[in-house]
């Protein structure tokens, strides 16, 4: 594999990736920690430690990179079902997974390696970790996901101060969120349903009653969005407008 010359920028291209791994040498279940490392300075810019890699967990990641850093251009990611329809026949609506549509919305571009190799930037600091953060762990006696996630940007200060370097651009990529940016209205599972004539709809084997004021007629058929939430926390807009609802049956 021919070497690929880093980005010029910070922030112009983020390799991410999750790195399944005994970080705690038994002290803990084994569990998978969420890489972020920047292209052009070898930055570690999010570590997380998640149970495996899943929609939520990158959302939260992603969620703590945002807010620190700002968007930057590009994720650059394996084909992990979480950034890559891996069967689109099985998947329908606009061929984006839930994490690609939420990037859609903030404008942040998703490429999709086709091997290990091409993100090598991110496999090298996952091999660099699985070393060098294990020992650290076990020296502070840090035994679990939470306590290491609290601890994780002190340790992240520390090997950026020793082994980032300077980019061939001192032009910062990143782009602030907007005021339109509602990371909890974005970084969550989206699904589209219609309205039945009494104003109901379906939605993962549940059957949800919207509660309206105004004539039920006048919204038979319309369309609206489903939000899921990490906790499972369901909201329902129609018009960009929250719609009062009751679960009307549950299928057990």
């Amino acid at each position: 594999f021919q070497m690929r010359e880093r980005r010029a920028c910070f922030g112009e291209l983020v390799q991410i990736d999750g790195s399944d791994h005994d970080w705690f040498e038994g002290r803990s279940p084994r569990c998978t920690l969420l890489v972020f490392v920047d292209d052009a300075t070898g930055r570690l810019v999010e570590l997380w430690f998640v149970p495996h890699e899943s929609f939520f967990g990158y959302c939260e990641a992603t969620r703590h990179y945002l807010e620190r850093y700002g968007k930057p251009g590009t994720f650059y990611s394996d084909k992990h079902g979480v950034f890559h329809l891996n069967n689109p026949k099985l998947t329908p609506g606009d061929g984006l997974t839930d994490f690609g549509r939420a990037m859609q919305e903030l404008g942040i571009r998703i490429i999709c390696a086709n091997t290990p190799q091409a993100k090598g930037r991110v496999e090298r600091a996952n091999q660099t970790l699985q070393d060098r953060l294990t020992k650290e762990l076990r020296l502070r006696e840090i035994s679990s996901p939470e306590e290491a996630n609290a601890w994780l940007p002190e340790f992240m200060e520390d090997y950026n101060r020793r082994f980032a370097i300077v980019p061939r651009s001192n032009l910062n990529f990143h782009t602030p969120l907007a005021a339109s940016d509602n990371l909890d209205l974005i970084l969550c599972r989206k699904a589209s349903r219609t309205l039945s004539k009494n104003l109901t709809f379906q939605y993962d084997k549940t059957i949800y009653q919207v509660l309206v004021k105004r004539p039920s007629y006048s919204m038979r058929n319309a369309p609206v969005t489903v939000l899921e939430n990490a906790h499972g926390d369901i909201s329902v807009i129609y018009k960009n407008h929250f719609l009062p609802f009751e679960v009307y049956y549950q299928q057990a």
